[in-house]
């Protein structure tokens, strides 16, 4: 009997990788044949996590259907950020903390979405509902996804409850929050060595929006700098990209962790609509978001306002 397999959404990030395997970990454990796999590359900063818990990295799979009818969900629900052919397999389960659009099953299934700010949040809660120890190596992972999500618990997406998680996680896995916490993040933040397919793509999202398909990418940098004197060579590669995916709109929120600020780069004949969304003014394609770092709660939910 083929596995069931388990994964996040395209363009992966720490959340979407760590809960794969966490999730599967606990379905495992309840008795069930899973793997987790993964719809992209890792990024640096998973792959930090994955080395310094020694956990193997998941293989990348671009279609499902051919080695399994069934899958579980986690990270995410829309079928644009999920595999290609998840329509040709019986989704079982989703485990998300992302708004739901376009989703639809021909079964019932599990479904556990919460307002919270990382999904392995929600499965920590699912390991204590089902009386599943969390081993140490499972509980730098799930650490590792909130910080991430939350950057060191400093987004407004983080909760009381991802709080009290990490740092509950934080003792299991043996590590200090903090410090663990800031080289996590800083692993993730040196762009120079990337191109700019990799800063725009490396965690980015399509989202359809008033019948735009508005693709969000989102980079963590100590110094926006870094991004923004490249601004041409990624305007170029938003163009190409946009006329080769059918993309109306593409942003790239580049978020300095340190002072929780984000400058957008805009690409797209739309661009003076997204400045009004922020009620801010574009200038030579950027605009100044201060304050700004969660995509899911401060980029997304006013456009999706904007364009319906």
């Amino acid at each position: 009997m083929s596995k069931i397999l388990i994964f996040g959404h395209q363009s992966p990030d720490t959340d979407a990788i760590t809960s794969a395997i966490t999730f599967s970990y606990l379905q495992n454990a309840l008795g069930k044949e899973t793997e987790a796999v993964a719809l992209g590359k890792t990024t640096a900063e998973t792959q930090y996590a994955l080395d310094y818990f020694e956990v193997e990295t998941p293989r990348v799979v671009t279609t499902v259907a051919q080695e399994t009818p069934e899958v579980m969900l986690v990270d995410h629900n829309e079928a644009q950020q999920s595999v290609p052919d998840i329509e040709k397999v019986k989704v079982l389960a989703v485990v998300d903390h992302h708004r739901i659009a376009n989703f639809q099953t021909a079964n019932p299934l599990y479904y556990r979405a919460e307002p919270v700010g990382c999904t392995n949040t929600i499965i920590l809660k699912m390991f204590k509902e089902n009386n599943i120890d969390v081993p140490k190596h499972i509980a730098g992972l799930m650490l590792s996804a909130i910080i991430s999500d939350t950057l060191l618990l400093k987004s407004p997406t983080c909760t009381q409850e991802d709080v009290k998680a990490a740092e509950e996680l934080a003792e299991t896995a043996g590590v200090d929050l903090e410090a663990y916490g800031k080289e996590l993040l800083k692993a993730g933040t040196d762009t120079s060595s990337k191109t700019a397919d990799m800063i725009l793509n490396d965690d980015a999202k399509n989202f359809p929006m008033g019948g735009l398909t508005v693709r969000i990418g989102q980079v963590n940098v100590v110094d926006v700098d870094d991004i923004l004197n490249r601004k041409q060579e990624l305007l170029e590669e938003m163009a190409e990209q946009c006329t080769n995916n059918e993309i109306d709109l593409f942003i790239l929120v580049t978020t300095d962790v340190l002072n929780s600020n984000s400058v957008a780069l805009v690409y797209g004949e739309e661009k003076a609509q997204v400045a009004q969304a922020f009620n801010k003014e574009l200038k030579d394609d950027t605009l100044m978001l201060e304050g700004v770092v969660s995509r899911k709660k401060q980029v997304v939910p006013p456009l999706t306002v904007k364009f319906g």
